[in-house]
């Protein structure tokens, strides 16, 4: 069973930067597809930003040019980094894995990714 357990989230002002951290308790962290989510309160979770089984990595719209996904195998480690940042990012993020396979849907359905970690909640105010 993998878990996953994410950290940085906070509060900050528009503008400012955030870096989130997820951490996963499996040895072959390498060989699995990672992601990031986000759900804000009465709408549905959508994806934010995710490396596809080539390493290619995919953000949603609303986040280009201001986030960007990285990953330390070495430390089994996915991180986001949140960069002028606007009151609309204000979410519980989530991060998830799921196998080292190509999307069977668009890249950022969350039915795709079997384990979830509990999320962490980031306030831009």
């Amino acid at each position: 069973h993998v878990q996953l357990v994410e950290s940085g989230g906070g509060s900050v002002q528009a503008g400012g930067s955030l870096r989130l951290s997820c951490a996963s308790s499996e040895p072959a962290f390498s060989r699995r597809c990672m992601g990031w989510f986000r759900q804000a309160p009465g709408k549905e979770r959508e994806g934010v930003a995710s490396f596809s089984n080539d390493d290619t990595t995919d953000y949603a719209d609303s986040v280009k040019g201001r986030f960007t996904i990285s990953k330390d195998n070495a430390k089994n480690t996915l991180y986001l980094h949140m960069n002028n940042l606007i009151p609309e990012d204000t979410a519980v993020y989530y991060c998830a894995a799921r196998p080292n396979t190509p999307y069977t849907r668009h890249w950022g359905h969350p039915s795709q990714y079997n384990y979830w970690g509990q999320g962490t909640q980031v306030t831009v105010s």
